[in-house]
């Protein structure tokens, strides 16, 4: 029974999932946790539950180690460890770091964060990857906006997992923050600004999914994408 009890658990840790490095010029970085900071699932690959709770603004174990240089307009991504295996959006948000804070331990409360993309639904709706673009791949992936003005930022990675979300509280979070420094911005204003937590509540219909009967549209939620 124990054997059981110790697949069961090694299974359910196998079908979650966590983004712990990041993709520059094609190249994933070597270790994880590099340019990421240690989320709190580094071991479990467990998602964040609570929409209330401080884990949804990036989930962190510890404080940031190092950050990483990208351009504005390039693309920046995310691996997953070992692939997003479950349904639902990716989306991708950014907070400038202030001039005086450190990056390695800033906090980004408050209303801080900017929407830059969302891999979200493609009609016709189900639950497979002709619906869902990111379900299953290994690596996601945003451009940087080119009017993002030059400077720190976390950028903050979530998957949106929709598998159980059959109702309120049952969707799972599986996201992380990344320290970056943006090279050759522009003069952009970004918004609009959110918090985390705080831009979501557990009843938002991009939360909640149906099986029976399947939805007609969704909409992720979240504020408007910021292109610039």
């Amino acid at each position: 029974m124990q054997l059981i009890t110790l697949l069961a658990l090694a299974g359910a840790a196998q079908a979650h999932y966590r983004f712990s490095k990041l993709v520059l010029n094609g190249q994933p970085e070597t270790a994880e946790w590099t340019s990421v900071r240690m989320t709190k699932n580094y071991q479990s690959n467990s998602g964040v539950t609570d929409v209330s709770s401080a884990d949804m603004r990036c989930f962190q174990q510890r404080a940031g180690t190092g950050t990483t240089t990208v351009a504005a307009g390039d693309v920046l991504g995310f691996v997953a460890n070992a692939a997003v295996t479950h349904f639902g959006p990716v989306q991708f948000y950014m907070a400038r770091v202030p001039d005086a804070a450190d990056i390695n331990s800033w906090e980004a409360a408050g209303n801080v964060w900017f929407k830059i993309g969302s891999i979200t639904a493609v009609p016709p709706m189900g639950s497979g990857e002709s619906t869902w673009p990111a379900y299953n791949k290994q690596t996601v992936q945003v451009t940087i906006p080119k009017a993002v003005p030059s400077g720190r930022y976390l950028v903050r990675v979530e998957s949106i997992a929709l598998h159980q979300a059959q109702s309120v509280g049952g969707a799972q979070f599986y996201l992380s923050c990344a320290q970056v420094e943006v090279t050759g911005g522009g003069s952009g204003t970004p918004g609009p600004l959110v918090a985390f937590p705080g831009a979501y509540k557990a009843s938002d219909p991009g939360l909640l999914w149906s099986y029976y009967p399947i939805p007609t549209s969704y909409t992720a939620p979240g504020p408007a994408v910021w292109t610039g």
